[in-house]
């Protein structure tokens, strides 16, 4: 293992799995934080378990799609498939370790918080009637055992479910033992609530169903039963068709539910199981102890579950209150909301959560509804459950208006939704694109055309985040109105690109992918050098959620090279390596992770004081430049331009939420040392406009 660190140490990149590990850990040390309470703590554990899961599937499945197929590939960190494959999944292992000891730490607190989980064998005689009740009305019809032995194929467990593994032998039979499998309800809730007086006991599903196995085991000996878990890959890819709409979601159906059926890459056991039974299983699946995650005595199986407990109304006094969003900087003179009015006087730059996403939707209602308004185009890639946006385009549809919306349906788990949401606006009448080819539409833009008088108007919104009112409250994201003729031609144009065939040479304001992304924020970052070994001033400070392409990561190493002073936010996936003597001695790299998730994507560069300021819905990462349609836009208004230069002097102000990356690839948490607490998911609640305009970078 020594010599796979070292390995690992030698080279200039970083491995992006190995790097994602490391952002899951600073995900779980939210719930250390002293100043967090008990549920916002369970919250942090649970967002770190459904992180995984994810990861598992697709990152750990696209691992082993080489290793099934007997492929090789060199990772960014210089190791081959297997040193990679036995590195990454040793890591993992011992995140599993880490997350059930920080359970088992957080449970002597349930108690005084006024409820508990408990098992069956620890309930009183009433409490007890009172979950058999609930066995054998509700859970006990839903089961269904599934045996295997000579007459009986192995059952398909599904994915990222809890199953017991429970092994039988027939009383004064010589048959051999046989094993059973019962995989639990996924409709029904982790826990059953018992509410009393003073506190809310929640009892494990697996616990009551385990009690009452001689219900559905009548006659037999039950010599054991091992709760499990498994987590198969979900990595795949669509085949490209001609008749897109014909084909297309038929196929996307048909990959969905390989992702309930595909090769195991993880294991979860409760600690005890039957190790006859583990032995079976691990040897179907392929699997060996290094896919194993054992969860001991008194933790949990999948801490998913521990959102029922979050979210119970019984603890709502619990959640934390976050201060009510402001006005845009743009916006705090005016009084009236009628944003066409507004968009024609001014541009107005949204910072969320801190301003609230009713701008956009107003625009949007008030499209829906205005006789001028002739079309509206539209991409979605994630919805709210209860979405405004598509009420909004169904009653646009209703209305006569031209209505034509790019529906994202290859957006990772939202899959199903989507295809549900872009048939109901198809069947509204509205004009549906289902995705383009193999490329997935990530850029967010919105595009509607409104007649006034002799003349035609467009109205622009283009942003880093989903049109998703839900995200828009828990999610940091930036996003530009305006009505600015430069900007609609611009984006025009690339829903052009989209739904038809059309190859512009180039744009005013927008950096698009995936023909020049790449190229063109090279050139930026190139520009920075030039300008250093110049001796003029130089700079770039870009924010971001992931940094992992090779190319440009390697133009950042020249430009530090150069003397250009570099400063990196990256929340999660940064491949790039700080700090190292000749290679990056001048950039430094920060993660900012707290109450809200860091969304935004910010790229500034210097250009010898003459700053240019992009933002968008791209990251720089392979996938972001090469296998996505994104965009990024220039922020010109000089107001605005501000706005977006201080949110990034306040980011490297953050000494609550922030973590540094040092060269080996690791963390560790600013302090505030003596200084003032500054905590960004706060501070920006009191942002005013003489603050902005004093914001500078590299001065």
């Amino acid at each position: 293992m020594q010599h796979l660190q070292e390995h690992i140490s030698k080279s200039d990149l970083i491995s992006r799995d190995l790097s994602w590990l490391q952002f899951n850990k600073r995900v779980l040390d939210q719930a250390r934080k002293e100043k967090r309470n008990l549920f916002e703590k369970l919250k942090f554990l649970a967002i770190t378990s459904s992180n995984a899961d994810e990861f598992n599937m697709i990152r750990v499945g696209s691992l082993y799609n080489y290793l099934d197929y007997g492929n090789d590939r060199i990772d960014y960190s210089g190791l081959q498939v297997i040193p990679f494959k036995n590195e990454l999944l040793s890591g993992l292992k011992e995140f599993g370790k880490q997350q059930n000891q920080l359970f088992l730490d957080l449970k002597p607190a349930f108690k005084e918080h006024h409820f508990e989980i408990k098992g069956y064998d620890e309930l009183d005689e009433k409490q007890q009637k009172s979950a058999s009740k609930h066995f054998e009305k509700t859970v006990f019809p839903m089961l269904t055992p599934m045996v295997f032995d000579p007459y009986h194929s192995f059952p398909i467990l599904m994915n990222n479910i809890l199953i017991f593994g429970v092994v039988t032998k027939t009383a004064k039979s010589k048959e051999k033992k046989k094993m059973s499998f019962i995989q639990l309800p996924q409709n029904l809730p982790r826990f059953y609530e018992i509410i009393e007086k003073e506190k809310v006991i929640f009892v494990p599903i697996e616990k009551i169903v385990q009690q009452h196995f001689d219900r559905v085991f009548k006659n037999v000996d039950i010599i054991s039963s091992s709760l499990f878990r498994v987590t198969r890959n979900g990595d795949f890819t669509l085949e490209e068709s001609e008749d897109i709409e014909a084909n297309f979601l038929e196929e996307m159906k048909k990959k969905l539910k390989t992702r309930k059926t595909g090769r195991v890459v993880r294991m979860e056991v409760a600690e005890g199981s039957d190790p006859w039974l583990i032995k079976h299983l691990k040897k179907r699946y392929e699997i060996g102890n290094e896919n194993v995650i054992i969860s001991p005595e008194g933790s949990l199986v999948d801490y998913t579950c521990l959102w029922q407990i979050v979210n119970h109304e019984e603890f709502n006094s619990f959640k934390p209150t976050r201060p009510k969003p402001v006005p845009p900087v743009s916006m705090s003179d005016v009084e009236h909301q009628d944003m066409f009015k507004i968009l024609k006087d001014r541009d107005i730059l949204l910072h969320h959560p801190y301003n609230t996403i009713e701008p956009l939707l107003d625009l949007l209602e008030q499209a829906a509804d205005d006789p001028h308004v002739l079309s509206i185009k539209l991409t979605i890639y994630r919805l709210a459950k209860d979405s405004r946006v598509v009420e909004a385009l169904l009653k646009a549809a209703e209305n006569g208006k031209h209505v034509s919306v790019l529906f994202e349906v290859k957006a990772r788990f939202d899959e199903e939704n989507n295809m549900k949401q872009a048939q109901k606006l198809q069947k509204a009448g509205c004009f549906v694109i289902y995705g383009v080819g193999s490329l997935k539409t990530h850029t967010k833009l919105l595009l509607i055309v409104r007649k006034e008088k002799e003349k035609v108007t467009r109205f622009v919104h283009m942003s880093s985040g989903n049109y998703n009112e839900a995200t828009s409250k828990l999610y940091t994201d930036m996003s530009l109105l305006t009505s600015d003729e430069s900007y609609a031609n611009d984006v025009q144009e690339f829903f052009n690109v989209i739904t038809g065939h059309s190859m512009p040479e180039d744009y005013d304001n927008l950096i698009t992918a995936p023909t020049r992304m790449r190229r063109d924020l090279i050139a930026l970052i190139n520009n920075e050098r030039e300008n250093a070994v110049a001796g003029k001033s130089s700079g770039i400070l870009i924010k971001l959620n992931s940094l992992q392409d090779k190319d440009a990561i390697y133009a950042l190493y020249e430009a530090s090279k150069a003397g250009v002073p570099i400063k990196l936010i990256v929340r999660g996936i940064c491949s790039l390596r700080p700090g190292r003597e000749g290679l990056s001695e001048n950039i430094t790299v920060r993660s900012i992770v707290g109450e809200y998730l860091e969304h935004s994507r910010i790229f500034y560069f210097h250009n010898a004081g003459e700053p240019k300021v992009y933002c968008g819905s791209a990251d720089m990462m392979v996938r972001s430049f090469d296998r996505r349609l994104e965009s990024l836009f220039i922020i010109s208004d000089p107001l605005l331009k501000q706005q977006a230069i201080n949110i990034l002097v306040y980011n490297l102000k953050d000494n609550v939420n922030t973590y540094e990356m040092k060269e080996d690839g690791s963390y560790v948490h600013l302090e505030p040392n003596g200084h003032s607490t500054f905590d960004i998911h706060q501070e920006f609640y009191k942002v005013k406009r003489e603050i902005i305009m004093k914001a500078k970078l590299f001065e």
